[in-house]
């Protein structure tokens, strides 16, 4: 497993590379994206009601609630894969997650708009671990307060893990853009922990 450490102004980020096999990443995707009850949800954004440009589910312990664009997910089970991958994702991140996003981007067209995960619930300084599995996709952060800095760009690669640190998601914004070249499908799973 490759490791790179990406230190930039105000933020802190660990890429794995090769967390996972292409082999055991392309198992991974094919089990989850038949095997979860995929979301549709729509936000409403200016007075208008739009579907979100992706499908989604919510994981976790019982009882946990996640709000975020005036969404409110509550938490359905592990899936065995997914608590399976928790536990490994703990041997290199000592944050004890207790639930995971998962986003299905289903072609290019499928997007993440700009955002940081600083929702009040996952505390001052969250930290992120964002599995990628399948098409690999352009990540794209930029400084929400300084707009002099430079913007940050990666490729989020099949099998990957991105770790985001420290006051990361207080000073960065991220987003995953629409790209007109053929895609296909990317699972993207992002474990957090929601303070109780």
């Amino acid at each position: 497993m490759r490791s790179e450490y990406i230190s930039h102004k105000d933020a802190q980020l660990v890429l794995h590379r090769q967390f996972i096999t292409a082999a055991e990443a392309a198992h991974l995707l094919g089990r989850l994206s038949r095997e979860i009850d995929w979301r549709e949800d729509r936000i409403r954004l200016f007075g208008r009601e739009h579907a979100i440009p992706r499908l989604q589910q919510f994981q976790g312990e019982t009882g946990l609630q996640y709000r975020y664009s005036g969404l409110q997910l509550q938490a359905r089970p592990w899936h065995p894969l997914i608590a399976a991958l928790l536990a490994r994702i703990a041997t290199l991140e000592p944050t004890p997650f207790n639930c995971v996003l998962l986003n299905l981007y289903r072609d290019g067209s499928d997007s993440m708009g700009w955002h940081s995960d600083d929702e009040p619930e996952l505390g001052p300084d969250p930290v992120i671990a964002s599995l990628s599995l399948g098409q690999p996709r352009r990540f794209v952060l930029r400084h929400r307060q300084d707009p002099g800095q430079p913007k940050l760009e990666l490729t989020l690669e099949n099998g990957s893990l991105l770790l985001m640190r420290g006051s990361t998601q207080h000073f960065w914004q991220h987003a995953l853009p629409r790209t007109r070249r053929p895609c296909a499908p990317r699972l993207n799973l992002t474990f957090r922990r929601i303070c109780r």
